[in-house]
């Protein structure tokens, strides 16, 4: 099978970017923001009621299908090519220091955190409305025209007058040759990400970095790639009034859930997918059942249990990379046709191929574990049905499926059962002052939380492009407090991977609610948190310690000789 299925032609650009992007100078005082944000009372989030069906009407499966009838009827469109040439893909670089910063003052404190329940769509709302005016964190779509496309809260076609003020800051900074990245205003910051004749913009007073704001961003076009491909462009190309909303009919769900994913999935900034816990034998059980799959035709078969990976595999030189394995489990999870029967739908892999669909076969076999098999060949649904079946009835032998549940149930990593430290227990005291000493021992090492004051951490494998991470103790049991220390790892990331300053290998850092410490090789990244109080040696010690313990468990935790990889994404690019 060709790995790299044929793309959908685009017509060529004719106006190729500049080699070199001058920056931007755009100065926003407070008092000239839309009347929409001037309120100086901010609303926390109110994201209860995640949505599991679209609510646009229809399933994002069936939106996807219609969509790609569309695309191959675009094909035979002798006027493809006309319509105005699209604006080229930069930003603008607004840093601290300048005008900017200036006319809004000194960063704000870090605000109350939203509410941590699933997102909802509010649609009663509009930019004259009181409570979305005061909504911390906004996220639009929209067109090079300023037609709007997907607004996180209210209805994009009551939000027409504000989309086209966006539009109209764009095209000011793109008509005076710049191009606009963010712009700060008071407590808010708004990122823009463009993307030829798509606009996406964020509009958050949740002091999160630029970076982080700008990679959902990617990450939300990514998603849109997903249901559309980028062939989506030659609509606007043909007609910049082209209204894209239309097509995303059905998707409201699978956008709630990618942004509801910012506040709790560490794989919306580490670019790594996690693995579910199995024993070795369990998965090269699973693994083995896939890879005969993959030799007779299929491109990439992945078993996955929610957002975990149990097995992935792929065919000579395909290669799948994390973002695209989290943009098609979101996909999944968050369409209700697809846990309700067996689906074929035709996606796109962004990071794989933009401009070519590949087709889905999706089956659950429980509520939680699900198969997703991709081909290139719109007419493969009954040979994916019928290895489908093959892997079920191989999996139910090995009881692959069996251990899955009972990995969910009892394979979670807890911070209490870090391994002790083999130099402390080393040396054996005296018996009758056994108990003192350990008694000693537990005292100095266990403070408010884990060993050492740890409450929490995550580990990424750079090499295979995978993350770990522990269950969170009961001091982090609230949502609000896990949100916030999440948050806290994507800042130290950021601050770590900053190109103007870094990259940084260690950085320890404290503040009112945690002691964060990252560090940095050439083969993992470690993010640990302690309580406000942990010593920063016995906080290196600890952490010496996690990676000692990550590395016992390696062949339980990650999946060698999987499909995505740094090294393979090199050879790739």
């Amino acid at each position: 099978m060709d790995p790299n299925p044929r793309p959908c032609p685009l017509p060529n650009d004719s106006h190729p970017e500049p080699p070199e992007k001058r920056l931007a100078t755009l100065s926003l005082r407070s008092a000239h923001l839309p009347p929409d944000f001037a309120a100086a009372e901010i609303q926390e989030d109110d994201d209860e009621g995640y949505l599991t069906a679209a609510s646009r009407g229809g399933s994002s499966s069936c939106a996807a299908a219609a969509w790609k009838d569309e695309v191959e009827g675009l094909d035979d469109d002798k006027d493809a090519n006309v319509g105005p040439p699209s604006p080229s893909s930069s930003g603008y670089a607004g840093e601290r220091g300048s005008s900017l910063a200036s006319s809004a003052g000194v960063d704000d404190p870090e605000p109350q955190p939203d509410d941590w329940a699933r997102g909802k769509k509010h649609v009663d709302e509009d930019d004259a409305s009181a409570s979305w005016r005061k909504r911390k964190k906004h996220f639009f779509i929209l067109s090079n025209s300023g037609k709007p496309i997907y607004s996180r809260y209210g209805d994009e076609h009551k939000l027409a007058g504000f989309s086209a003020t966006l539009q109209a800051i764009i095209s000011f900074v793109q008509n005076s040759g710049d191009h606009i990245k963010f712009v700060r205003a008071g407590k808010h910051q708004i990122v823009f990400l463009v993307k030829g004749p798509i606009y996406l913009v964020c509009i958050s007073c949740t002091e999160e970095s630029y970076e982080g704001l700008r990679g959902q961003l990617e990450l939300m076009y990514g998603q849109v790639l997903l249901i559309l491909t980028k062939v989506v462009n030659r609509y606007f190309e043909k007609n910049p009034r082209f209204d894209m909303a239309t097509l995303l009919g059905g998707t409201d769900a699978v956008f709630l859930s990618l942004i509801h994913a910012f506040s709790w999935n560490p794989a919306t900034f580490l670019h790594a997918y996690t693995c579910l816990p199995l024993a070795q034998s369990t998965r090269q059980a699973a693994s083995a059942v896939l890879q005969d799959i993959a030799d007779s035709g299929v491109l990439f078969a992945l078993l996955m249990c929610e957002h975990k990976v149990i097995s992935l595999v792929g065919a000579q030189k395909a290669i799948l990379h994390p973002d695209d394995i989290f943009l098609l489990a979101n996909f999944i999870l968050s369409s209700e046709s697809f846990r309700t029967s067996e689906s074929f739908s035709p996606i796109c892999l962004p990071r794989y191929n933009p401009m070519a669909f590949l087709y889905a076969y999706v089956h659950f076999f429980d509520e939680n574990t699900y198969l997703t098999l991709l081909s290139t060949r719109p007419d493969a649904f009954y040979d994916l049905k019928d290895s489908r079946s093959h892997i079920q009835n191989v999996l139910s032998k090995a009881n692959v499926l069996v251990e899955v549940q009972k990995s969910l149930r009892e394979s979670a990593l807890h911070i209490e059962d870090l391994p002790a430290d083999p130099s402390s227990l080393s040396l054996s005291p005296p018996p009758q002052l056994s108990e003192d000493v350990n008694s000693q021992l537990l005292s100095s090492e266990t403070a408010i939380g884990g060993p050492a004051g740890l409450l929490h951490f995550i580990y990424k494998s750079i090499y295979l492009d995978q993350y770990v991470s522990s269950e969170f103790p009961i001091l982090i049991s609230n949502p609000k407090q896990q949100k916030r220390l999440y948050k806290a790892y994507q800042k130290m990331y950021a601050s770590m991977h900053d190109k103007a300053t870094g990259p940084h290998k260690t950085q320890f850092r404290k503040n009112e609610d945690y002691v964060l410490f990252c560090w940095i090789t050439q083969e993992f990244e470690l993010y640990a948190a302690f309580n406000p109080l942990a010593d920063k040696m016995q906080a290196i010690k600890i952490c010496n310690r996690v990676c000692q313990w990550i590395r016992d468990l390696e062949n339980e935790i990650f999946i060698y000789g999987a499909v995505p990889s740094l090294l393979g994404r090199y050879m790739r690019d």
